[in-house]
């Protein structure tokens, strides 16, 4: 089965309404250094495509709760370089179409908008994550990625189409990209909801960090102090106190707030789920 319920590795810090993901590619060619897919996909960083994908979605939605909404993606980007020339991702919104799925979809690309022809006519809400409007930091960080410019002008043009919009600032790294978050904000003033997150390490994520961030992981790796299921987290003062300072941002900017797994406040939701249409 392609389509599967969305359970983060059974986190007790996910506040996720219930929703179903997929996945259209195996991998993700971002190759951004805080990826945490390295940790449970071979060669996260090579783009590979599933086989009879198409027949076996379409033979599942035919089946389907419609009630319920399908997430694309979370252990990849539904638009990868090759969806250009593959339109894989395409195909599945034709399915969603056809079969009228609720959905969300989240990205760091901007090849979406090739496809608002089709996103507008769905019950779906678009989101892009946008680490740092910093374009240096952001390089450095997402190597393989659209710029942040390029992710937020593809937005604005689905929220002109009336699709609902939504963004993640993720992660919240202190010291780094922590200190645009008011450039970043002010940038994504229009969407409708925010979800932020700090963050987190494990061995791999830690370790590409320190390789191309020596001096920032210095001052970085003595505040990582508590571990949750298999992650450092930030120590507990610190981390409560970004969440709540970005809280206090968002929502005086007349934004919806979210969290995610970070034993914090959301509202209404963490993952932007409540602006899909019904």
């Amino acid at each position: 089965m392609y389509i599967r319920p969305f359970d983060p590795w059974k986190s007790n810090m996910c506040t996720c309404p219930f929703k179903y993901t997929l996945n259209p590619y195996t991998g993700c060619d971002h190759a951004c250094v805080y990826c945490y897919i390295t940790s449970y996909i071979p060669k996260a960083f090579k783009v590979r495509i599933k086989e009879s994908l198409l027949p076996t979605l379409d033979r599942e939605l035919r089946k389907f709760n419609k009630n319920f909404i399908i997430a694309m993606s979370y252990s990849s980007d539904p638009y990868p370089t090759i969806e250009k020339d593959l339109t894989i991702t395409r195909r599945v919104l034709e399915l969603f179409k056809k079969y009228d799925i609720r959905c969300l979809l989240l990205t760091k690309s901007d090849i979406f908008i090739r496809d608002l022809d089709i996103i507008k006519e769905l019950r779906c809400a678009v989101g892009i994550t946008v680490t740092t409007v910093d374009e240096r930091k952001a390089k450095l960080l997402e190597p393989n990625a659209p710029s942040p410019k390029e992710r937020i002008k593809a937005l604005k043009l689905a929220k002109k189409e009336g699709i609902p919009v939504y963004a993640r600032i993720d992660p919240i790294i202190p010291f780094y990209t922590w200190e645009d978050f008011d450039k970043t904000l002010k940038a994504l003033k229009f969407v409708s909801h925010i979800t932020v997150s700090t963050l987190k390490l494990r061995p791999d994520i830690k370790a590409r960090m320190k390789a191309k961030f020596p001096e920032l992981m210095e001052k970085l790796e003595p505040l990582y102090t508590e571990k949750y299921e298999g992650y450092y987290y930030l120590k507990k003062d610190l981390r409560m106190e970004i969440l709540r300072t970005a809280r206090e941002k968002i929502e005086e900017a007349g934004i919806t707030f979210g969290s995610c797994r970070e034993g914090y406040y959301s509202y209404p939701t963490c993952d932007g789920s409540h602006l899909v249409p019904r």
